[in-house]
């Protein structure tokens, strides 16, 4: 499994970020208000639960936004443990 942000994707027709591994898709939804991307959901199918992917995604979500100069407001719960986890990425959080 790749670890390479860059193989998030954003969405924007769905406005969702998607990771695709072993033939299926996490997803991140989003809302893009001014210069905040608000997460409202983090979705990862059955079959990839418990390997990271989830993880990754939050990663390449991240990275998206710095990109771009936007702030990320967590509403997911899974969004919001994993910023408690990777508190190097509070500077993002608006």
């Amino acid at each position: 499994m790749s670890s390479d942000v860059s193989a998030v994707l954003d969405n924007p027709a769905r406005n969702r970020f998607e990771l695709a591994e072993a033939g299926e898709t996490a997803f991140a939804n989003y809302r893009l208000n001014d210069d905040v991307l608000t997460i409202p959901h983090v979705e990862a199918p059955p079959a990839l639960r418990g390997k990271g992917t989830a993880g990754r995604l939050m990663e390449g979500v991240v990275a998206h936004a710095r990109a771009r100069k936007l702030k990320i407001t967590p509403i997911c719960g899974y969004a919001v443990s994993w910023f408690r986890r990777h508190p190097e990425h509070n500077d993002i959080l608006s």
